[in-house]
């Protein structure tokens, strides 16, 4: 697996105000980021083919042109109406995007989300999902963009009322729990229970790989049999369960090598090993050179 890069919101509003370009139609403060025009071929030139540790969440609504990423070890194709969710600490590698995409794009801390949703949390956004893809039609399409060009303009005016901004920030988050909502109940009709099983096991592998390095705590997560799991998992991805928890628990690692200061011994117990000679064995394995190599 490829080394892992970060873009914080402080990073991307240093990109931005660097870039002419980018700096058209877009609003960024410290907690939040309206981009009316997100030049995501810009962007991806600077990171393509690097997988990137996105510290807060994004949601982009994509306007025009196409591209292929990776969503937290998973591909996918997106183009115009696609709508794209990536929670906190979610991990994107952009593969290729056509010269003409655009997108709309909306960025915020995590205290900004907490302040904007309050006690009441979006069952899109309640932590079970660290992505997700709707398309959407055009008059979903064109409310959303309505909502996102009202929170734009509220925070282009002087004085703006952050309370106000709260609640834009709000209507858009219901909004799309709305339309994730609809996905689901369309989608649970159209996939097999096979493909079912697959995702689920994937958010679960790339939420608790740290703790649990082995099949058998996902198999009772999702009251299987490990080796059924293993089957279903093979069968539908190629690859198998274990491929997939190593690949997941690896990509944690490398963030908390590139991105602490934590010692070698204190991330193995971190990541639950039973002993940094162990953690070390596991990570050249996985990458060919040892946790100090890659972290110098």
């Amino acid at each position: 697996m490829d080394d892992i890069r970060q873009l914080n919101l402080a990073q991307l509003k240093q990109l931005i105000q660097s870039n002419d370009e980018l700096m058209v139609g877009n609003y960024i403060s410290q907690n939040l980021v309206v981009a009316r025009n997100v030049q995501v071929s810009i962007i991806a030139a600077q990171f393509s083919g690097t997988p990137t540790l996105l510290p807060e969440m994004r949601i982009l609504l994509i306007t025009r042109g196409s591209a292929c990423m990776t969503l937290n070890m998973i591909d996918h194709n997106i183009t115009a109406g696609d709508l794209l969710y990536l929670g906190t600490n979610g991990i994107i590698q952009y593969r290729q995007a056509s010269p003409d995409i655009q997108a709309l794009g909306i960025s915020m801390s995590d205290d900004l989300f907490q302040l904007a949703i309050g006690n009441s949390i979006p069952g899109a956004f309640d932590g079970h999902l660290r992505d997700f893809q709707l398309h959407l039609q055009p008059h979903e399409a064109s409310f959303y963009d309505n909502i996102h060009h009202m929170i734009h303009q509220h925070t282009g005016m002087p004085g703006h009322s952050s309370q106000v901004t709260l609640h834009l920030l709000s209507a858009l988050l219901w909004f799309v729990n709305h339309l994730w909502q609809q996905h689901e109940q369309s989608s649970s009709l159209n996939l097999s229970r096979e493909q079912r099983l697959f995702s689920h096991f994937v958010q679960l592998a790339s939420r608790y790989a740290p703790e649990h390095h082995t099949i058998d705590f996902y198999a009772r997560h999702l009251c299987l049999t490990p080796r059924y799991l293993s089957t279903i998992i093979r069968q539908v991805s190629g690859k198998t369960a274990k491929q997939w928890i190593d690949d997941a628990l690896i990509t944690r690692i490398k963030i908390e090598l590139r991105h602490s200061s934590k010692p070698i011994a204190t991330i193995a117990d971190d990541m639950n090993f039973p002993n940094p000679s162990f953690f070390v064995k596991f990570f050249k394995r996985m990458t060919g050179i040892t946790p100090s190599q890659f972290r110098r």
